[in-house]
């Protein structure tokens, strides 16, 4: 079912694309401008992946194994970034830029300027999974390391980073596939990709089949990149938790902590100083922005309420694949697995129209209602619901499972008493990044909301649209303070931000797998 609910766009330009015949596919993708585009496409994000690589696994190492000042308000600080929408990332550096600029005449746009906006509102994808690894695995290693002679260097490249390879390999994933799929921030800083052609093809130029040929070869990026990614999972180490009987020590930077205290805080600032900046100076200066006061809730409650229903429509796709990917690895699985992944790389726009079109062929009754709209949340961040899943039920122990089986425990039962009570956080992390995407997701919000809804990223890009940026800063304002509250629950559950009262020392994640634990669930 949940492959199904991924692959309804794949299926719609396979129809559509294939109307046309081979030839006329081929004549659409053999122009120069094609290869521009995808030229274009892949260095961004090449480019803001490997960045993204570099801060966030750089972040992480800091707030988990050093003696960096601050790392447990760090620790959430980092996080925050992924609340913030790129499209409203973009306004907000275009419009500070514009307010310092030398030269009036010059803008903030480009691809240099796509890719500063971009790695600092993607790197969250790296440091959040690469993080609670680096909290999972067993020190003991790298203790034997350090014993040998090694330096802290040579350690954390030789030993430390192999082990959590599987989680920089995962983010790194999440991190391309966004970048490939942004519509918002490429389109205000008039970066010339794939997915800001394809929404020019069809709401400008009304060219749908050019459009569709070109999200065809977004599908055909995607499938390359997901063989790389499964090449590196199968080269990498599995981390796990299940042995962590002990925190790892943080390693003294001596001076050199406050270099890392200084790298951590201009990210943070950058990231998060620009947007409140220019939030406030639009709410101060501006005049239109008591509309948007008035016509906040409706907008609020619009997106509260699909975003809730996507993701419990999304957990429910993603357990069954999640617990299949992690209890019985193999070709089916893994199959599966890299179907959800399809979609996450299209623009909002292309599964937008996907789900029009299934609605108004296949499902009229759920056409123009919120469920279709939910439905297009599932199949676009599906991925993230699955690695949620996934990675939780690869930390339980399978022996729990096992034991209750061998002591003639119905499959159903074992699934409902000991599996889902060990996925449970992973679930709720899951839901919490699917909800807080979910409400930042504009142009399939665009297409398919129903007549006379409105949500909170529709209000932002209309008024920003139309200029009225004090009309939008209240939207943005909220639409950001809401979506910090699952990336706050993101980050709590990762394990990486340690309980109140606790000291600032480095801890493992609690991984439950003691015999207290066990006979407690068996016993269940």
């Amino acid at each position: 079912m949940a492959t199904a609910v991924a692959l309804i766009p794949l299926a719609y330009l396979l129809l559509r694309t294939g109307q046309g015949g081979v030839q006329a596919w081929l004549d659409a993708v053999a122009t120069p401008r094609t290869a521009t585009l995808a030229t274009t496409s892949l260095q961004l994000a090449l480019v803001v992946t490997a960045l993204c690589l570099v801060v966030g696994v750089g972040a992480a190492w800091l707030v988990t194994r050093s003696n960096t000042p601050g790392r447990r308000l760090f620790a959430i600080l980092l996080a925050l970034p992924l609340a913030v929408p790129s499209y409203v990332a973009a306004f907000t550096w275009v419009s500070v830029a514009d307010l310092w600029a030398a030269d009036p005449g010059t803008r903030f746009e480009g691809f240099w300027a796509g890719v500063v906006v971009l790695t600092l509102y993607t790197y969250p994808y790296v440091y959040l999974p690469v993080a609670a690894a680096l909290v999972r695995v067993d020190p003991a290693q790298e203790e034997v390391a350090r014993s040998l002679g090694r330096s802290a260097p040579h350690t954390l490249l030789t030993v430390t980073l192999p082990q959590v390879r599987p989680a920089i390999a995962g983010g790194g994933l999440l991190a391309i596939l966004y970048v490939l799929a942004d519509f918002g921030a490429v389109s205000i800083l008039r970066v010339d990709t794939f997915t800001r052609a394809i929404f020019t093809a069809f709401s400008a130029g009304f060219n749908r089949q050019s459009a569709l040929t070109l999200a065809t070869l977004l599908v055909l990026i995607t499938l390359v990149i997901l063989a790389l990614e499964g090449l590196t999972r199968r080269a990498g180490a599995r981390f796990s938790g299940t042995h962590v009987t002990r925190p790892a020590r943080a390693l003294d930077l001596g001076v050199w902590r406050w270099a890392g205290f200084a790298g951590l805080s201009a990210v943070v600032l950058t990231a998060l100083g620009v947007p409140a900046v220019s939030l406030a100076r639009w709410i101060a200066a501006g005049t239109s922005a008591g509309d948007a006061w008035d016509r906040l809730w409706s907008a609020a409650s619009g997106s509260l309420s699909a975003s809730l229903l996507g993701a419990l429509i999304t957990m429910a796709l993603a357990l069954p694949v999640g617990i299949l990917a992690a209890r019985h690895p193999g070709r089916l699985s893994r199959s599966l697995e890299r179907a959800a992944y399809l979609a996450h790389s299209l623009p909002g726009v292309v599964v937008g129209l996907a789900l029009v079109f299934f609605g108004v062929t296949v499902a009229l009754p759920l056409y123009q209602t919120t469920w279709l709209l939910a439905l297009a949340y599932a199949t676009l961040f599906l991925p993230l619901g699955v690695s949620a899943v996934a990675s939780a039920a690869s930390q339980a122990p399978p022996s729990l499972e096992e034991a209750a089986a061998s002591l003639g425990t119905s499959p159903a039962s074992v699934f409902r008493r000991v599996t889902l009570p060990l996925t449970l956080p992973g679930i709720g992390a899951g839901a919490a990044l699917v909800f807080l995407t979910a409400m930042k997701e504009l142009p399939a919000t665009l297409l398919l909301r129903p007549t006379g809804m409105d949500t909170l990223a529709t209000r932002l890009w209309s008024a920003t649209g139309i200029g009225r940026y004090a009309e939008a800063a209240p939207y943005a304002l909220v639409l950001v303070a809401l979506a910090a509250i699952p990336t706050w629950i993101i980050a709590r559950r990762s394990g990486i931000l340690p309980a109140a009262g606790e000291s600032e020392r480095v801890r493992p994640v609690e991984v439950e797998t003691d015999s207290t634990r066990s006979a407690e669930l068996l016993e269940a």
